[in-house]
């Protein structure tokens, strides 16, 4: 839209493009933001301060899934919260990082109950959105998680592991590392042969995004 309006600029640093710039299509952006709308949609508008937790408010949300005595339930309630919260927020994301939270969302991740893992899954997609997390992520052991999930999680499950992998592959150290996990590119490629439009679209972009990187 911005070269055929007649503009010559890149619209970020001002600097002049060539007379036929070479542009190349983000499709795996394209597929995180479409599948971010999917995952966690808008909730109908209303006043900022009804509509975001404070920062207190949040680290009870916290407490709570951290916490060995709390039930799926409270649990599940707590992480639908924090992901309608993370979505928004950036400090908040990088709040409940810090808060050592991964490792109780990934613990859910590894519930047989469907609705938990797919909340859990959420949750880490948005956590991973900060660039800073997403080193993180693989070291605390989200690779091997999703590689599971993809194998048999509900299809929704396998959609969002699918893009948490494209948003983890933004960095070019976890291409490598998710590329030489054992099964991390033959369960995408499995899930691209049997699962349905929504995986196979998440499942393409991952190895597009994975295959970028020589060895991969």
């Amino acid at each position: 839209q911005w070269i055929d309006s007649g503009n010559r600029t890149c619209p970020i640093t001002k600097l002049p493009l060539s007379e036929n710039p070479s542009l190349i299509p983000n499709h795996a952006l394209r597929s995180l933001i479409s599948n971010f709308a999917h995952v966690s949609p808008k909730e109908p508008s209303r006043p900022r301060t009804q509509q975001e937790l404070s920062h207190s408010q949040s680290q009870a949300l916290i407490s709570t899934l951290i916490s060995r005595s709390s039930s799926n339930a409270s649990k599940l309630e707590s992480l639908s919260r924090l992901v309608r919260l993370t979505k928004r927020d950036s400090s908040i994301r990088r709040k409940v990082t810090e808060s050592g939270v991964v490792r109780a969302a990934l613990d859910c991740v590894d519930s047989c109950n469907q609705v938990l893992q797919e909340k859990s899954l959420s949750l880490l997609l948005n956590l991973s959105l900060e660039d800073d997390n997403k080193v993180g992520l693989v070291a605390d052991g989200v690779i091997r998680r999703i590689v599971a999930v993809l194998r048999v999680g509900s299809p929704d499950c396998k959609a969002i592991a699918a893009t948490l992998l494209t948003s983890l592959a933004v960095v070019e150290v976890n291409k490598a590392t998710i590329g030489s996990y054992p099964d991390a590119i033959s369960a995408l490629v499995y899930l691209l042969r049997v699962g349905n439009d929504r995986e196979r679209k998440e499942s393409a972009t991952a190895l597009y995004a994975l295959c970028s990187f020589p060895d991969n």
